[in-house]
């Protein structure tokens, strides 16, 4: 039996966890987003900076929970890529120099990949199959692959400017409600999809722009929803009610799109199944709007639980512990 630590720091969360044999044994995050919420966004030199401080904190609660010391680890696995480049150097220095001390093997994960592999670690891991189109929807991520397996992930879609995550952050800005902009956005739309709010003739959603690009592109644009939003601001007077609706309508907007190119790619390349993964994927309103679909179409999407779609590395080191064993065969 494998045991397998995972370091995941490709951005604001310090994350460590353990895997032994696709089971969950311990996972911790300590997150630094307190520190950007003033900024809007995140600051590359805070963050890793935060990783210096936490992440040696972060790991010896990983080994605590997991009720194991350093001696019973097989396996080092860390966050290569994407990320910020200060973020990751601190997340796989730490987890090479323990690869080091410990004399252990240590494997690279890509970051991108692994959040589609959070499905494996969920209750529906028996039902899936490959291959499947995976799609990452997270703060600085959109991308819609082909996987035919683990060590094949065809890249056919992706983000010409800001990922989903991103849009919402600054569409949140815009609006003056806040950092991390998903939630607040997500917030608000529901306050406006409420049934004693929705009737009001003058609160219909507001039709923004959809950019579906080409007929044979998977890509994503949505600076356009977001400039569409920017001058519909400048309009009119921002009451709370105002926003709620300019939440709900940009929110449909850029769902609206991700649900035209997932279709689009589950119909060219004939398959049926969908993974999803990242942090936007724990929207309560996008789950509703792929499960109506999945009735509607006869496809079925997975979503890992919401601790798994957000930044964590039980997916590198599952994904780590997976890729270790097939390198070995």
């Amino acid at each position: 039996m494998i045991t397998t630590l995972g370091v995941e720091t490709s951005c604001d969360e310090t994350a460590i966890a353990v895997i032994r044999e696709g089971r969950i044994l311990s996972s911790v995050v300590s997150s630094s987003v307190p520190l950007h919420e003033r900024f809007g966004g995140v600051i590359p030199e805070i963050a890793s900076r935060y990783h210096i401080e936490y992440v040696n904190k972060v790991a010896k609660r990983a080994l605590r929970n997991a009720k194991i010391t350093f001696d019973d680890l097989d396996l080092i696995a860390a966050t290569e890529t994407p990320g910020l480049p200060g973020s990751l150097l601190v997340g796989l220095s730490f987890a090479r120099a323990m690869s080091y001390a410990l004399d252990l093997p240590f494997i690279n994960v890509n970051h991108v990949h692994a959040h589609l592999f959070a499905n494996f670690l969920s209750k529906d891991s028996e039902r899936l199959r490959f291959p499947f189109v995976g799609c990452v929807v997270s703060g600085g991520h959109t991308n819609i692959f082909i996987c035919r397996s683990l060590k094949d992930f065809e890249l056919i879609g992706k983000t010409k400017d800001d990922a989903i995550g991103e849009a919402f952050d600054k569409v949140a800005k815009i609006l003056g409600i806040g950092y991390p902009g998903g939630p607040k956005i997500e917030k608000y739309a529901r306050i406006f999809s409420r049934p004693a709010f929705m009737p009001v003739k003058s609160n219909k959603p507001i039709n923004f722009p959809r950019a579906y690009m080409d007929n044979d592109s998977f890509d994503f644009s949505l600076s356009g929803i977001k400039t569409a939003v920017l001058y519909h601001v400048k309009k009119k007077k921002i009451s709370r009610r105002e926003i709620s609706r300019i939440s709900w309508s940009f929110q449909e907007a850029v769902f609206d799109v991700l649900a035209e190119r997932v279709g689009k790619a589950c119909k060219k390349f004939k398959i049926k199944d969908v993974f999803f993964g990242g942090g936007v994927i724990s929207n309560g309103r996008l789950r509703a709007k792929f499960e109506r679909i999945s009735v509607n179409s006869g496809y079925r999407f997975f979503y890992p639980p919401p601790a798994l779609c957000v930044d964590n590395a039980a997916m590198i080191a599952g994904l780590g512990e997976v890729l270790f064993k097939n390198k070995k065969q």
